[in-house]
This record gives C-alpha cells, sequence and structure tokens, in this order.
C-alpha cells in the first residue's frame, strides 16, 4: 500500500510557450495526438515528418504548423522550447532524445516513460485555467477517466470568469492585504459576477465586480466548527472541506491528523490546542477566547474537532461562548467515531428484532457509585458505543456484569477507526478487561457493545484476550470488585 506522505517523482508546473517553437519528430498517430494536445496552446508548431500520413497532413494544413518534410536531423531542434519524440521507432526516439538533451531541451518520447524528461498530462481547458492530470506515466487510462470527470464538473463558462478576473486584479491589488482581499475574491467566483458570467451577462457581470470593489465594511469574523471525522481524509464532508480552503485559521485538536489540516488553504494560520488525554496544551477557557480573538479580529475561522464535534466535543461550550461574545458560528457535522468503527467491522448498530437502539458514552461515565441510566438501556439490548475507554474497560466491564449485562455479550474494538493502520478486536463482555493491559494500542480506540454486535464481520479481526492478556485482565478486574 501506498504510504500517505507518499513523493511525486514528477512536480507539475506550467511552461510559457506563447510565440515558441515545439518540435514534433513522427509521420503517424503518436505524433498527431500530440500536435492536437499542444494546438490548445499558443505555441508555435515545428512537425518533422518526411512520410506523414493524410491526417497528419490535413492537420497542419488546417493549423497552419510548422511542416518540415525531410528526414529528422538534428538541426530541426533548435531553438524549440520543448521536444516530442512520438516515431513510433524506438532507435529514431532515443536518438531524438539523446539530440535534445544535447540541446538542453527538455524532452518527451510518447509510450517510452524510461526516456522523458517530463510527462504530458491529460488536460482539462477552461483557457486561460488550465487542470492537467498526471500519472507519472503509469496509467494514461486512469488520467482520461479523471479528466473526463473533471470536466464534467466545471462549467464552460469557468474560462470567461478567469479572464474577468485578470482584468480585476490590478484593481484588487488597493485593497487590505488579508481576509478583505480574499473576501472579495471569494464572493467573485461565489457570488453575484460569477452567476452573471454562468448566464452570459458580460456586462452585468463587470457592474457587479465594481460594487464587490467598492464595498468598504469590515470583515466580519466568523468560525465554523466543523467535524473533522475519525482520520481518514475522505470522510471529511464537502462542506468541511470548502470551508478549510476559505479559512484564515484553523484551530485543531490532536487527535485530528495532519493530512486533514493540510487539505486547509495553504497560507492560513494553524493554531494546535492539544486536547490528549493526559496532556492538555490549552485549557477549554484558553480555547474559547481564542476563538472570540479570532473572530473579534474578522477572522475566518475553523475549529477542527475529531469526529463529530456535538459528540464528546466540547462544542456547547465554546457555541455558549461565542454566542455571549457575539461572534457569529456555524456547525459542520462529522462522521463521528463509532460509526467509522461499526463500518470497519460491517457491524450493525441496530439490527431489527435484537437491538432497535444505541447509546453513545464514555468510559468514565461509569465512574460515579450508581449507575448510569443508560446501563439500563445496555440490559435491555441497546448497542452500546464507548469512546475513550481503554483505560477504565475493566471497569466498564466490571460494572455492567454486576448491573445484569451478561458476560457473554458481544464486544468489538477498534483502535484507528477508518485508517489504514486500524487493527480490530472482537470477544465478550468478559474479554474487555483486557483491554487495559495492550500496551500495544497506542491510537484512539472505540468500544461497542451489544448482541447487535455478533451480526459483525469478524474475518480480518484479533481476539481481544489472549493467554496473557486473559491473565492480565483477570487481575485488573478483581482490583474492580475490591
Amino acid at each position: 500500500m501506498q504510504p500517505a506522505n507518499a513523493k511525486l517523482n514528477a512536480f507539475p508546473v506550467f511552461m510559457r510557450v506563447d510565440g515558441e517553437a515545439v518540435a514534433i519528430v513522427g509521420n503517424g498517430e503518436e505524433a498527431l495526438a500530440k500536435a492536437r494536445l499542444l494546438s490548445q496552446s499558443s505555441a508555435v508548431l515545428r512537425i518533422v515528418a518526411d512520410n506523414a500520413n493524410a491526417e497528419l497532413l490535413a492537420f497542419i494544413a488546417a493549423s497552419g504548423s510548422v511542416h518540415l518534410n525531410a528526414a529528422y536531423e538534428v538541426a530541426h531542434l533548435r531553438g524549440a522550447a520543448l521536444v516530442f519524440a512520438a516515431s513510433g521507432d524506438e532507435a529514431l526516439d532515443r536518438r531524438v532524445v539523446d539530440d535534445a538533451r544535447r540541446l538542453g531541451i527538455a524532452v518527451n518520447a510518447v509510450d517510452r516513460p524510461e526516456l522523458c524528461d517530463f510527462f504530458t498530462p491529460a488536460l482539462v481547458n477552461r483557457a486561460p485555467v488550465a487542470i492537467a492530470i498526471g500519472t507519472e506515466g503509469a496509467g494514461p487510462v486512469l488520467a482520461q477517466m479523471l479528466r473526463g470527470r473533471i470536466d464534467r464538473m466545471l462549467s464552460p463558462s469557468f474560462g470567461r470568469l478567469a479572464a474577468l478576473a485578470a482584468s480585476f486584479r490590478a484593481a484588487a491589488e488597493t485593497l487590505p492585504k488579508g481576509n478583505r482581499r480574499r473576501r472579495f475574491w471569494s464572493d467573485f467566483f461565489a457570488g453575484a459576477p460569477a452567476k452573471a458570467i454562468e448566464a452570459g451577462e458580460l456586462a452585468e457581470a463587470h457592474s457587479a465586480a465594481l460594487d464587490l470593489l467598492a464595498q468598504n465594511t469590515p470583515a466580519e469574523g466568523y468560525i465554523a466548527l466543523v467535524g473533522a471525522g475519525p482520520g481518514a481524509e475522505d470522510l471529511l464532508t464537502l462542506r468541511a472541506h470548502r470551508l478549510l480552503m476559505e479559512a484564515d485559521a484553523i484551530v485543531y485538536d490532536a487527535l485530528v491528523p495532519e493530512a486533514i489540516v493540510a487539505m486547509g488553504r495553504r497560507d492560513a494560520e494553524r493554531l494546535p490546542v492539544g486536547k490528549r488525554k493526559g496532556c492538555h496544551t490549552k485549557s477549554q477557557e484558553e480555547i474559547n477566547a481564542l476563538l472570540i480573538e479570532l473572530g473579534r479580529a474578522g477572522k475566518r475561522v475553523v475549529r477542527l474537532k475529531s469526529g463529530d464535534p456535538l459528540v464528546f466535543g466540547r462544542a456547547g461550550e465554546e457555541m455558549a461562548a461565542l454566542r455571549e461574545a457575539g461572534v457569529g458560528y456555524e456547525v459542520v457535522p462529522g462522521v463521528t467515531a463509532a460509526f467509522a468503527a461499526a463500518a470497519d467491522f460491517e457491524l450493525p448498530l441496530t439490527l431489527r428484532g435484537v437491538s432497535s437502539s444505541m447509546v453513545f458514552t464514555t468510559g468514565h461515565d461509569l465512574k460515579g457509585n450508581s449507575l448510569p441510566d443508560w446501563a439500563k438501556l445496555a440490559i435491555s439490548g441497546a448497542t452500546v458505543a464507548v469512546y475513550m475507554g481503554r483505560s477504565v474497560a475493566a471497569e466498564v466491564a466490571g460494572r455492567l456484569i454486576e448491573a445484569g449485562l451478561s458476560p457473554d455479550t458481544a464486544v468489538a474494538v477498534v483502535e484507528n477507526a477508518s485508517l489504514g493502520n486500524r487493527r480490530r478486536f472482537h470477544g465478550t463482555l468478559a474479554d474487555l478487561p483486557s483491554l487495559e493491559t495492550r500496551a500495544d494500542l497506542t491510537g484512539p480506540v472505540m468500544t461497542i457493545i451489544g448482541d447487535a454486535v455478533a451480526g459483525a464481520n469478524f474475518e480480518h479481526s484479533e481476539p481481544l484476550a489472549t493467554r496473557k492478556h486473559e491473565q492480565a485482565a483477570s487481575v485488573a478486574a478483581e482490583g474492580v470488585e475490591k
């Protein structure tokens, strides 16, 4: 499996070719395909073909390309900005590559990635906007599939909108740097100018852009309490991703993966606030004060919380503080860890005739002298999802068994739910105390208890209690009873 931080072997760039010569060597389909691709640019095509087929000749005539009707010579490459070896003949292509490199010109050999200095992308053209998709020569068909999807996503008017934006760039530079200027461009591309361009009303789009420039109200700060999900980047909601791309500042907890924080705008201020068991870099009061400070400074802030912000995320305290301070906010839900853990196990949290209710709780709810009300639901058949319960697993098991829940009740445990390095364990309530003794579990752990758990797919999971862990769990359980 490819690591999450895999490096690109070919770095994508856009090269200026306006008025520059681009040499293509070849007589047939390969040369024609490259010529058609390059004809979307303003480069001057120089096609070296001594025996061009009919289609290539027709293209040359229609496009006004320069045709060198002669056997290839190194002189044909001189002065070119780029070279394409597209003859289909390996020996000739190698000769063209060697000649180009001696002349210091970057060269591409069609269907010969080992000879290429660069790769040609699948291109989505909305000039002056271009989206290039590359696979380093490994999967051209995949690149074409992606190009088709992106092409369908983008309105044909996108290029006209970008051209209008270019005409306003100098005027926008007169706006104060930071939030005010970003707000102009955000409203430009998502507001009235974009809608007018989409409708084909160019004059109205220009007027709407002028109106945006004239607005002189100070930017209002805004806080988005965003659920970052259980860890996997592709479980982040589209709204959460959009807000991250618009954020001036990102305030995030320790359990939020760096890969998700990195999905934010590149120049956004990133503010870690800790909040991991036993290690809080900032108190909740300090976090509340930070959000208020950023909001009053006119910042657009994303407050990233692992899972869903309203499930054990202390969002209630932050919302109350923001309301009292008069700072605007919204809540963006995320995939909570219980749902991700259930999905990892293909586990039905509710099951007709077995369990029709469920409980979200933390193991620490069982630390009091009296059982919480949800314990009665567990005994009556509810599925119980326990967050942050590894360190009190023996206490959870002991208290529930003491209350009447069968020791044989099925249990599923997931470490790092939704991630590629997740680990899954299965067992019974009697096995649960062994969780405390597992020093090999360093990631966040989710425990699901209930009869519905028996319907999970345990094929790729490990037994929760081995002999060693059973002995340690027995000692832990005895400590709880005493």
